[in-house]
């Protein structure tokens, strides 16, 4: 009898075992995937025409999809930069939903006709000047998006796209422990209000990393980083040796988000 008591205690010891291992596999596998479309743009006609495109029939198209978020963003200087920007954001639960979306959305009838002025561009008459993708994995320490909240209209909200370029990929890991470990704890705590935290896995620069803080104005943004670099546990961990070099070239984008942009 008392054989069998053990043996019972055993067998319950290894399935808790296996089932706690296997809650964290499946987690690991929780993390999002992320697809941030760069749209390069000369004129104001090029804008309009991208503008158009997204809002009535790419937006539209992806939500059909399954893709319930779909953030639009133009760089805050839009007006007067040389190089205009209009920034895609998707969210996928895996890169096989990333594959398959990719591969619906060029075959999707409705978008080719709502977006036919886009669609159909002319090679002396182009939508863009060239068009960048960068695919990205979620962070550990935030694994899913999240969209902010705010109050205000989105036309007053400021949103901050920052990324993090390393002279190494051994440097690159430990900035993104970093920000795993330390850093993101203090952007929640102190209410920069991220969408997301993402290691590069393909793109025009790497090893990198990036991430979306968002403020309802430009005045609440620089309050917060203003927080930030005062905060005691960012000024303890940034002082440590284990975190010294790790971030060789820091690019920062304003941007703000469409009128019809999910977040």
């Amino acid at each position: 009898m008392k054989s069998k008591t053990l043996f019972n205690c055993c067998m319950a010891v290894i399935i808790f075992t296996m089932g706690s291992s296997m809650q964290s596999i499946a987690a690991a596998h929780q993390k999002q995937f992320y697809q941030i479309t760069v749209y390069h743009l000369k004129t104001k006609a090029q804008e309009e025409r991208v503008d158009k495109f997204l809002s009535e029939a790419y937006v539209p198209a992806a939500h059909r999809l399954g893709i319930k978020t779909v953030g639009v963003f133009k760089s805050a200087d839009i007006d007067t930069a040389t190089d205009k920007k209009i920034y895609v954001f998707l969210a996928f639960q895996s890169l096989k939903q990333f594959s398959e979306v990719s591969r619906l959305l060029l075959k999707d009838k409705e978008l080719a006709t709502k977006g036919a002025d886009y669609v159909n561009a002319a090679y002396n008459d182009a939508a863009f000047v060239r068009k960048e993708n960068i695919i990205l994995e979620a962070f550990t320490g935030m694994p899913t998006l999240k969209k902010p909240v705010f109050s205000n209209a989105k036309s007053e909200r400021i949103y901050e796209l920052r990324s993090y370029e390393s002279a190494s990929e051994k440097q690159h890991v430990n900035k993104v422990q970093m920000f795993n470990n330390e850093e993101v704890e203090i952007f929640d705590r102190i209410g920069s209000q991220a969408v997301f935290y993402g290691e590069v896995l393909a793109g025009s620069r790497m090893p990198n990393l990036m991430y979306l803080t968002t403020y309802s104005d430009k005045k609440s943004r620089d309050e917060h980083w203003k927080v930030f670099g005062a905060d005691p546990k960012w000024k303890r961990v940034s002082a440590l040796p284990e975190y010294q070099n790790n971030v060789s070239r820091n690019d920062t984008q304003f941007i703000v988000p469409t009128d019809y942009s999910d977040f």
